[in-house]
């Protein structure tokens, strides 16, 4: 029997019982307490960019998975990083979700046919400037991908419930503009989850917690 976390309807009903508030962009600062919230969000920038990822969630049958890719090594920022498919949200997008699909299709070619929209997680703000709105979608295993090699260098899957488990959680200290935080990385085999991108699958699982019990 499936866990009650890991199902579409529950996912969904997370992702919608979400209500937006101000400090909603700074879940990533896993359990800080208010006024580190507010010394980080003092050194962030002034004016965002807004942006959009998609948070893939591959329907396996032996219980759903993230999708994540590798960013080429060749680029100029967060080059090799572990990253959801995704970018700048632009004039022609009708919304984010529609940005991510864009996105995903421009950077792995995972057609939006293949994906069904979930919902979405807060906006994250990240240090280079993005504010970053992460749109997650149920996606048919039965994709097809044509990867863009000049932007990203591999595509792989993690378990959702590997993510879900606090044993895969590592903490490390992170200074940020004379800021010190602890933050959490998710180590897969030789890879390492970090940044924006932990801090995402971190507020899913809060998400994810908050209305059932805790993953096996």
């Amino acid at each position: 029997m499936l866990d009650p976390l890991f199902t579409k309807a529950h996912i969904r009903e997370s992702l919608q019982a979400e209500a937006t508030a101000p400090d909603q962009d700074m879940l990533w600062l896993v359990d800080a307490p208010p006024h580190l919230v507010e010394q980080v969000r003092a050194v962030m920038p002034a004016a965002t960019v807004p942006a959009a990822v998609l948070v893939p969630l591959v329907e396996r049958a032996d219980g759903m998975t993230v999708l994540l890719t590798q960013r080429a090594a060749t680029l100029k920022d967060h080059a090799g990083q572990i990253s959801f498919p995704g970018g700048r949200i632009e004039p022609a997008d009708a919304d984010a979700w529609h940005a991510a699909l864009r996105e995903s299709h421009e950077e792995i070619g995972l057609a939006g046919s293949f994906v069904e929209f979930a919902g979405y997680l807060p906006d994250h703000w990240v240090g280079t400037g993005f504010r970053v709105t992460p749109a997650v979608g149920f996606v048919n295993p039965a994709y097809e991908l044509r990867i863009a090699t000049a932007e990203v260098h591999d595509v792989f899957e993690v378990p959702l419930e590997f993510i879900l488990d606090a044993a895969n959680h590592k903490a490390r200290v992170r200074q940020l503009g004379g800021v010190t935080l602890e933050v959490y990385d998710i180590p897969y085999g030789e890879r390492n989850i970090w940044g924006a991108t932990a801090g995402m699958l971190l507020t899913l699982r809060r998400l994810l917690l908050a209305r059932g019990a805790a993953p096996r």
